[in-house]
């Protein structure tokens, strides 16, 4: 513990130049008495920190007291900062030590660089619009079994029912601020949502990963197979002009169906297309958010599914008094 105090408090003088002792204690949590401890603890190991007396004075390093990165460009610097994002991290439990490292990379850097600009001038707000990044209580436990490579037994969720599973895990992925665990069961690699983790016990059984294993290759892989398995057929529709427009809010598959198949457009300037459709209701519930703008012409059980939700939907407001008083 003194030892990481003591880094940290020479990390904070190379990095800020002269500090006085109040700002020393209150970076590093301790009473100022202690902070003079450790300067002295620091002087002592010949580390040459100076004091000035006074209002404006303080703790600083003598002039060329520096550990530089040798070959450490501004712009690598800058992609450094970039790596550890604060929210993910602190949900990971990795906060402090992402601050840690950050201080440490700037106080290693030549003098003049200022690669926290980045921070100041970029801001990565992964959760999609009118969503709230999902919260895991349990991920840190998760983290902390795919950081040391043991065993995770885990409760999972699956609907109504939940059940209980020995798994391996690979690793984390943060997508549109859903969490998701990879891990292997058996000879055969899975995806669980962690807010779906009801319990979580790291067992001290040693997991043997995979060397071939590459978590990158494996999500993006997967999560293409998600996607286009969600589409169970195609549906002949009729698009207006505004539809078109709106079409993005189907996803990438459709805009890409409709740019491939979409005919001449009519006098009304709707134009007839193939898209693809997910299966049962949610499928449908997708092309009712196109509302006016998109009719389906086939096939023709769909275009009475379709139907008969808008006629579910009216009835809902047909027969039926306004509660509004004037």
């Amino acid at each position: 513990m003194l030892a990481s105090r003591l880094l940290s408090a020479l990390m904070l003088l190379q990095t800020r130049g002269r500090m006085t002792a109040p700002d020393l204690a209150r970076e590093l949590e301790v009473s100022i008495r202690t902070v003079y401890r450790d300067i002295d603890q620091l002087s002592a190991a010949g580390i040459p920190v100076t004091a000035e007396r006074g209002r404006s004075g303080g703790f600083e390093l003598l002039n060329g007291f520096r550990t530089q990165l040798t070959g450490l460009t501004q712009a690598e610097a800058e992609a450094l900062m970039l790596v550890g994002l604060p929210g993910p991290a602190a949900e990971l439990g990795l906060a402090d030590r992402m601050a840690s490292a950050q201080l440490k990379l700037m106080a290693a850097l030549p003098a003049g660089m200022r690669a926290e600009r980045v921070a100041a001038r970029l801001h990565l707000d992964l959760a999609g619009w009118f969503r709230a990044t999902e919260p895991v209580a349990l991920l840190p436990t998760l983290a902390r079994a795919v950081w040391n490579e043991r065993y995770l037994k885990i409760r999972y969720r699956q609907g109504q029912d939940s059940n209980e599973v020995r798994i391996g895990p690979l690793g984390l992925v943060l997508k549109a601020g859903v969490w998701y665990l990879i891990a292997q069961r058996g000879s055969a690699f899975r995806t669980y949502r962690a807010a779906n983790i009801l319990a979580a016990d790291v067992l001290d059984e040693a997991f043997d990963r995979p060397a071939d294993f590459d978590l990158a290759a494996y999500w993006a892989r997967s999560a293409r197979e998600y996607e286009l398995g969600n589409y169970r057929g195609d549906a002949v529709v009729r698009l207006s002009a505004r539809g078109r427009s709106l079409i993005n809010l189907l996803g990438p598959y459709v805009v890409a169906a409709v740019a491939k198949t979409a005919e001449e457009p009519d006098k009304e300037g709707w134009v007839r297309c193939t898209i693809p459709v997910e299966a049962g209701d949610f499928g449908i519930r997708e092309l009712l958010r196109m509302g006016e703008d998109l009719e389906v012409l086939a096939p023709a059980a769909l275009r009475t599914q379709t139907r008969q939700a808008l006629r579910r939907v009216l009835r809902r407001y047909e027969g039926r008094r306004s509660q509004t008083r004037s």
